[in-house]
């Protein structure tokens, strides 16, 4: 959802605006409205505080636009002061004396009291329908305001939709339910209040909006429920372009290490018979410099690649920041290292071995390459023997330079890290501030790895030849797709 300011709230004759359907944001305040507000808008509006009454006057902004003309308008709205004062003005406001009081009297005396009401009188003559926020860590039956603010939201006559703000960190549907259950059941004697939806202005996902805009549309009716048919359409047609440029991206990624390769630089022949002679007299070989330099370098590319990748999902979910630093987890089979066998080995070790039994199946150590099990190179290793063997295998192979590579295992890995880093992107509220990356909920971990396992094996096959972003494409969407069926059970229609 995304637009700009705009304080017009009725179609005037002639204007190609053929509908305006007005939604208010209300809440006591400080519980969180603008928050959602940036949230829902993508955009900073409004003054967010830990104070209360930071919003002193009703502002609208265009949510959405259909192709048509038509348009929903949010509102942001001065928060609920002190309730029950509030609900006993608008209930004088018929009199004389209440009239001047709420409308001249508290202006002057008594400003944020005079602002709360004006937002129930900007509510009650614009609005079509109400987000009511509440926040959901508190407990509806021990918060004295709630009750008398659901009765105002009766004074103004409109329908109601009760929000569950500040819920935490995201949470899998049982225990969602279990706060939509607590809240129904405070509620289900005021009948203005249609439905209860948990949607955190901090970490809701950008699924729940077609949720909520679901809601909207079944309280309107006639020619105002069919334009905002269109705007749904708009706002899905949007934001599934924006998930499907983030999987593009994800893809990128995930193909750009894959095809990754660095050239591991050799070692001259006196260090590698140092490193050899020394691995055999301590049993432990000394690291390659040459191997470490390349895989070092690999590891920085893949770096700066996750990056720029989470760079780029920010941007087009509309959050500002930058990607904290990555750790790239030492996992023993994350390179694939692949080198020609390595004939000056072969000929030091041929000539100190020389005499000894013959026909053994050779692995010379070459980064975990092995001549194949059972394979028998030569009988006795002599001095030159050995030394030719290696060079015709390589000849042979085909490869005269060793290469250093992402491993199978690894990148089906980075696939899974990749859908977790979308959805991290996907839940993380503009209202928020600047995106950080946080620790992902085990429920997240486990939906991912629900939807790769299910692929593992098409994931197998492409990672084992000539890996494209084409190819990765189709299958990284129906995976992240059926993640957010998964979390969200109810938001198949946001990708019929």
């Amino acid at each position: 959802m995304s637009g700009g300011v705009s304080t017009a709230t009725d179609s005037a004759p002639g204007t190609d605006v053929r509908c305006k359907i007005n939604v208010s944001l209300l809440s006591h305040t400080n519980v969180g409205k603008t928050t959602l507000a940036r949230t829902l808008l993508r955009q900073d509006i409004g003054e967010v505080g830990d104070r209360a009454h930071v919003t002193e006057v009703a502002e609208s902004h265009v949510l959405i636009e259909s192709p048509a003309g038509d348009s929903l308008i949010l509102w942001d709205t001065p928060g609920f002061g002190d309730s029950t004062r509030v609900l006993k003005r608008l209930q004088q406001g018929d009199k004389p004396v209440g009239w001047f009081l709420s409308r001249v009297w508290d202006r002057f005396a008594d400003r944020p009291f005079w602002c709360s009401q004006q937002a129930m009188h900007n509510a009650r003559e614009t609005s079509d329908v109400i987000l009511y926020v509440v926040n959901a860590g508190e407990s509806p039956s021990s918060v004295g305001y709630v009750d008398a603010e659901l009765r105002i939201l009766g004074w103004i006559g409109k329908p109601v939709i009760l929000l569950l703000n500040q819920l935490g960190p995201p949470r899998d549907s049982v225990q969602s339910q279990e706060d939509v259950t607590q809240w129904q059941e405070h509620v289900a004697q005021y009948k203005w209040v249609e439905t209860v939806l948990p949607f955190d202005a901090f970490a809701r996902c950008w699924v729940q909006e077609g949720t909520l805009l679901a809601a909207v549309q079944r309280l309107l009716t006639g020619p105002r429920q069919l334009a905002f048919g269109q705007l749904r359409e708009s706002w899905r047609v949007r934001n599934l372009a924006v998930f499907h440029d983030s999987i593009k991206a994800l893809a990128d990624q995930i193909a750009a290490a894959a095809t990754d390769v660095e050239q591991v630089q050799e070692r001259d022949i006196q260090g590698k018979a140092r490193a050899w002679i020394g691995a055999m007299a301590t049993g432990v070989e000394n690291t390659d410099p040459g191997l470490e330099r390349a895989q070092t370098n690999l590891a920085g590319r893949l770096d700066s690649n996750i990056r720029s990748t989470t760079a780029r999902l920010v941007e087009l979910h509309g959050l500002t920041g930058r990607a904290t630093d990555e750790v790239l987890k030492r996992m023993g089979s994350e390179f694939a290292v692949d080198r020609p066998a390595d004939a000056d080995k072969a000929s030091v070790l041929g000539g100190l071995v020389s005499g000894a039994l013959g026909g053994l199946a050779a692995d010379l150590g070459a980064g975990g390459l092995t001549f194949g099990a059972g394979a028998l190179i030569g009988g006795v290793l002599g001095l030159f023997g050995a030394r030719g063997l290696a060079k015709a295998y390589n000849l042979a192979r085909g490869a005269n330079t060793g290469t250093v590579r992402w491993s199978r295992e690894f990148l089906f890995a980075r696939v899974a890290a990749a859908l977790m880093r979308y959805l991290a992107v996907a839940h993380f509220g503009r209202g928020r501030g600047e995106f950080v990356s946080g620790v992902a909920p085990a429920h997240w971990q486990e939906a991912v790895q629900q939807a790769l396992g299910r692929r593992k094996s098409s994931f197998d096959a492409l990672l084992a030849g000539t890996v494209t972003a084409a190819a990765l494409l189709p299958l990284i969407a129906a995976s992240a797709q059926e993640v957010l069926l998964h979390l969200y059970p109810d938001v198949s229609h946001v990708f019929e």
